[in-house]
């Protein structure tokens, strides 16, 4: 089977940051699904792990987490899929990833592709998805009000793609104000489309920027990116008792001391941690990627995709990474099709 993986950690202006594989199909066991992948979405993990892993043994890594397929085979412990199901799902950061026209993947982390969606269109959700709806419901808990707090989320970069579904999800699944972080009129205009009440500048002081809006201090925060940048501000911002979610990684320390006079809680997202430690709920996200499919099919949510790119190769791939790590993007890239 043809897949893209790297044997180094590169630039990806490198030649050979990313390379075309031909690889032995792998076969379900177990719980596994094997998937003939349509799409492909890239993340700013993808673009981490690139930079950084080194593969062992002189072995490729393939990268790749969101994927939209076909079931062709399944283990014989599967009950959830039979073959001929299309799907979407987010993969696992241990595993073999989804740039390859066949992948294996856990059903219990698995969904059924929203049916009024293309497979490109279905690529663009699952990462995010799952992330920014363990964010809200699992995290900050965010039908348990913060007493005296304004019922109001706060979303730092919301045009991205987790913001851009957390939005939604806000929007359609509570009752919250919903305030959203952008830095250029095409990525604020992005957000408001997509249901953000209130739009901030984040290339300000961001305290000023959200207490120009009079709206009381908001009890959920969620921070997407530039958490080290903007922690003074968030904890300035945030009610007393309120809780703040974290996704972003840091190249330097980040000072909790300016949260603990108003016992802020803050809590950590990774949407791999069920998968990784195959915790006894990983069930929960073939539940949750198929509450977002149904949503999607009822007009509630929309996809997040705002590029195509194709076919599924190392050098389009290559561009769609620049473009993730360009740290302009709005909504998510996603890769079609392998070539004939």
């Amino acid at each position: 089977m043809r897949a893209i993986g790297f044997y180094a950690p590169q630039p990806i202006t490198s030649d050979t940051a990313l390379v075309d594989l031909d690889l032995p199909t792998p076969e379900a066991h177990g719980h596994d699904l094997l998937v003939a992948v349509k799409a492909i979405s890239v993340n700013p993990v993808d673009t981490k792990v690139r930079r950084s892993h080194q593969p062992p043994d002189g072995q490729p890594r393939i990268l790749g987490y969101d994927a939209a397929g076909v079931v062709t085979a399944v283990g014989p412990e599967v009950t959830l899929f039979q073959p001929g199901d299309a799907v979407y799902y987010a993969g696992a950061i241990g595993r073999p990833g989804t740039n390859a026209e066949y992948h294996l993947v856990d059903e219990r982390i698995v969904g059924m592709k929203p049916q009024s969606l293309s497979f490109a269109e279905a690529a663009a959700l699952p990462l995010t998805a799952i992330t920014a709806y363990e964010a809200l419901f699992d995290r900050l808990r965010v039908d348990q009000p913060v007493p005296g707090a304004a019922r109001v989320l706060l979303i730092t970069g919301g045009a991205g793609g987790v913001g851009s579904i957390a939005i939604q999800l806000a929007k359609q699944l509570t009752d919250l104000t919903v305030v959203a972080t952008a830095s250029r009129p095409e990525t604020a205009d992005w957000a408001k489309s997509l249901g953000a009440d209130h739009v901030i500048d984040h290339s300000k002081p961001l305290a000023a920027e959200y207490a120009a809006l009079g709206i009381g201090a908001p009890g959920f925060i969620f921070s997407i990116t530039h958490s080290v940048q903007h922690r003074l501000d968030l904890a300035e911002i945030i009610a007393p008792q309120g809780r703040l979610v974290l996704i972003d990684d840091f190249d330097q320390a980040f000072d909790i001391m300016a949260f603990k006079s108003k016992a802020v809680s803050l809590i950590w997202e990774l949407m791999f941690t069920r998968s990784i430690y195959g915790t006894p709920d990983m069930i929960e996200q073939h539940k949750l990627l198929n509450h977002v499919a149904q949503l999607v099919d009822s007009g509630a949510l929309r996809t997040t995709l705002n590029t195509v790119l194709g076919p599924i190769n190392a050098a389009t791939l290559k561009e769609a990474h620049a473009q993730v790590e360009s740290g302009r993007m709005r909504g998510k890239v996603v890769l079609e099709g392998f070539a004939d």
